[in-house]
């Protein structure tokens, strides 16, 4: 099936173009169609593990124990909680209004990723026992909050969302001046402010601690293991430095042609080339120490990189 739409799709180009035209050969149309099934099985992986990670965080860790987290799995634990209705039907009849928006106005893809996801999420609620691993509150907050953080982290790598606060904050995002993050704290504020009347103000204040613990295991596990650094470079030396880069850290780096337009002296017009390069933060000291080493005026600008795709970004075995 993926090597006929791919075919289909090198048809309709060749149409597009005017007429016959050179394309990818049937072995590079194999080896399309197996990149894309592969990427494919990984994202349901990510997704299947992701599920069963939030459900353990939920069945195992807060339901049991009357904790709530925030967004949409805040809502349908505290309803359970007040109405003593099912997790796993409550987990899908609060999101179903988000999944119709976000198909109606948003991505229908990304609607149709979503639904799969969370009603897998309320087949293994329903269908899975969980243990209760611990009745700590401290353990629970923080690990409760840990494996749900994990398991939408997961879904998210893997196409998915197991929360459709992310969707309505992104459409009203689109309708209103306030940003995505201003629109997600609104709606936790009011969870949590519901929870502390509803429950107590002690729970309340775990069930933060929870979504905290959440919230930062969600960045873990889409930013990765390594956080990268872009750095600009700007120097007189640039050659030296990207040598420097590429053939003693084992870096790629990318130059820009740039022009100076103010310095020590006043304005000035002088031609450079800026390097740019991306490495971990444990790789950042060393590079700063390496390029300072060489030009100790060298203008060094850093900012983080949420993801990055393709180039020499892992660092290459030095012969």
């Amino acid at each position: 099936m993926l090597i006929q739409q791919l075919i289909i799709r090198n048809v309709l180009r060749q149409q597009q173009a005017g007429g016959p035209t050179p394309g990818p050969s049937n072995h590079e149309l194999w080896q399309q169609a197996r990149r894309l099934l592969r990427r494919q099985l990984v994202n349901a992986g990510l997704m299947l593990a992701g599920i069963f990670s939030a459900a353990l965080g939920l069945k195992g860790f807060l339901l049991p124990n009357d904790f709530i987290d925030g967004g949409v799995t805040g809502m349908s634990l505290l309803t359970a909680h007040v109405t003593g209705w099912p997790l796993s039907v409550l987990i899908i009849v609060i999101n179903a209004p988000f999944l119709l928006l976000a198909y109606f106005h948003l991505d229908r893809v990304v609607a149709v990723r979503a639904g799969l996801a969370i009603l897998g999420l309320a087949l293994v609620l329903y269908f899975v026992t969980f243990p209760v691993l611990t009745t700590d509150k401290l353990l629970i907050s923080v690990f409760g909050g840990f494996f749900l953080g994990a398991g939408i982290g997961l879904t998210i790598r893997g196409g998915g969302v197991l929360d459709g606060t992310e969707i309505l904050s992104v459409f009203a995002s689109r309708k209103s001046p306030l940003s995505v993050g201003d629109v997600i704290l609104l709606i936790n504020i009011v969870i949590f402010l519901v929870a502390a009347w509803i429950l107590s103000v002690e729970t309340a204040l775990y069930s933060i601690l929870a979504y905290l613990s959440a919230s930062k295991t969600v960045d873990f596990m889409i930013d990765g293991l390594e956080e990268y650094t872009g750095v600009t470079i700007i120097s007189k030396r640039s050659e030296a430095i990207r040598l420097m880069i590429t053939e003693k850290l084992g870096h790629g780096v990318t130059i820009y042609a740039g022009r100076t337009g103010y310095g020590g002296h006043g304005h000035q017009q002088e031609g450079l080339d800026i390097v740019f390069t991306a490495v971990t933060r444990l790789e950042l000291t060393r590079l700063r120490t390496e390029v300072e080493a060489i030009d100790h005026q060298a203008f060094i600008l850093m900012h983080s990189i949420k993801d990055t795709r393709g180039g020499l970004i892992k660092k290459r075995p030095l012969h």
